[in-house]
């Protein structure tokens, strides 16, 4: 288990403030688990004050003993309820902000509510860009991080090779898998920042429940056990014949990665060796351009377009009617960070230690869902693989 070192909050934190600065803020305040993790080391609960020059100063209700250990920031201080905020901040000489910013992507309006009580003169405005910009570029310890998640995932595919057999149902291979991770240290919640998104260990389907859309903002998304999950792992047993997809979120000390390997029993019918082909030649197109100032929207641009000359225009990413508009996500302490290599982002641009996810998949309604998916990071030459596990279509 890492402790993060003090160093990487500082440094953290001094980009945060640059863009604080530029934007005329005079402090944020974060209360989301995820934020909280990244600047201060720790997720017990309480409000992280960041003014935009000086020290940042982590008020914790519950646990404030636990905070003192996982925490590497100088100022941690025990917190009764948001009222006392004012005295607080008052006692270690810091004035009320009049500009401050909060993760209004994703505080409940009631609990932003009582916050503007506390700060009556205070206009709060969403500072959610400027932390997602500083947590999209990771450290080189991140990075070491992420290698350790790969390698969990990467056992988790070795194992799935060694025991799908026809007439396992999909849920049973999951619980394999997911047994599988969590002895190789998963730490068993993969956090995902948007509203209503949820995720388990990952998607693990087969034959045409890998076709089945879902309500989840991705390209596949499978039965599920019941109405009130509606995503993933069914009843349904796996066939000869059929793609068998393992699509699996590592998750160690805190951070993610994502990888998608596509199995099979005896072999796939042509169209969908075909298509398996096809995807992976799609991200070898990415590799070719992805570079250190190439636009987010432009990667997404040039991929599709190969896509659709190579015939998918009404299978890939989603069936036809809930075909998603991205082929890659961010990655990290969250599943869905910046980069997002999605339409339209055409002024957001690549940087050197970035790292997302690109899953390139091609779904056939009635058939299933083939596809790969890796995670990378940016390096100033090009792409470089987090996520190393064979990437040929493993035939059982």
């Amino acid at each position: 288990m890492r402790i993060t070192p003090a160093t990487e909050l500082q440094t953290r934190t001094a980009n945060l403030q640059r863009l604080m600065q530029g934007a005329g803020l005079d402090a944020v305040l974060m209360i989301q688990s995820a934020d909280l993790f990244y600047f201060t080391g720790s997720i017990q609960q309480g409000v992280l004050y960041l003014p935009a020059t000086g020290e940042p100063l982590y008020m914790v209700r519950k646990e404030y003993t636990r905070a003192r250990m996982e925490c590497g920031l100088k100022e941690i201080v025990a917190l009764k309820s948001p009222k006392d905020i004012p005295g607080i901040l008052a006692d270690f000489g810091y004035p009320l902000p009049k500009r401050a910013g909060m993760e209004l992507d994703v505080v409940p309006v009631a609990l932003f509510n009582r916050f503007q009580k506390v700060f009556e003169q205070c206009s709060f405005i969403d500072a959610s860009s400027q932390i997602r910009t500083v947590r999209a570029v990771k450290s080189p310890y991140e990075i070491e991080i992420m290698k350790d998640a790969a390698l969990q995932v990467d056992r988790v595919f070795q194992r799935a090779k060694e025991v799908v057999r026809v007439g396992m149902t999909d849920l049973e291979l999951a619980a394999e898998l997911e047994c599988t991770a969590r002895k190789q240290g998963h730490q068993g919640i993969t956090r995902m920042r948007g509203f209503n998104s949820e995720l388990f260990y990952g998607h693990i389907f087969s034959g045409p429940d890998s076709a089945a859309p879902a309500f989840l903002d991705a390209p596949l998304g499978g039965i599920g056990v019941n109405p009130s999950i509606g995503q993933g792992a069914s009843y349904k047993r796996i066939e000869k014949n059929e793609p068998i997809t393992v699509d699996f979120v590592g998750a160690f000390d805190g951070y993610l990665v994502d990888q998608t390997r596509t199995l099979c029993i005896g072999g796939l019918p042509d169209q969908l060796q075909k298509a398996y082909d096809d995807m992976l030649a799609i991200q070898e197109k990415l590799k070719e351009i992805a570079r250190p100032g190439v636009a987010w929207g432009q990667i997404y641009d040039v991929c599709y377009d190969l896509a659709c000359r190579l015939g998918y225009q009404e299978h890939f990413m989603g069936s036809s009617g809930a075909q998603v508009s991205f082929i890659g996500h961010g990655i990290g302490i969250e599943v869905d960070e910046f980069p997002f290599i999605a339409r339209g982002f055409k002024d957001q641009f690549l940087e050197e230690y970035m790292t997302f996810a690109f899953e390139p998949k091609a779904v056939f309604p009635g058939l299933g869902a083939v596809g790969i998916e890796n995670t990378f990071w940016v390096a100033k030459d090009g792409l470089k693989h987090l996520t190393f596990s064979d990437q040929g279509l493993a035939v059982l």
